[in-house]
């Protein structure tokens, strides 16, 4: 069974990925993603997907973080 924490920790890795990837986008116009799994356009959208859950995971997680005082 999943922990929480495992999800953390994957969706945080998941966003750094998708992150680094819009950033090949950004500097040299080079998508990462399509240029591995281009062959496979299911398999893209499937990342691109798991990349937006991760970012709204990690929002989520920040917003509702107990704050330490």
């Amino acid at each position: 069974m999943v922990r929480i924490v495992d999800l953390k920790k994957i969706s945080k890795w998941i966003v750094v990925i998708g992150a680094a990837n819009w950033g090949l986008i950004g500097l040299f116009n080079f998508n990462l993603v399509t240029f591995l799994l281009g062959s496979w356009p299911i398999l893209v959208t499937v990342v691109y997907v798991l990349v937006g859950a991760a970012g709204f995971w990690a929002v989520y997680n920040k917003l509702t973080k107990p704050s330490k005082k």
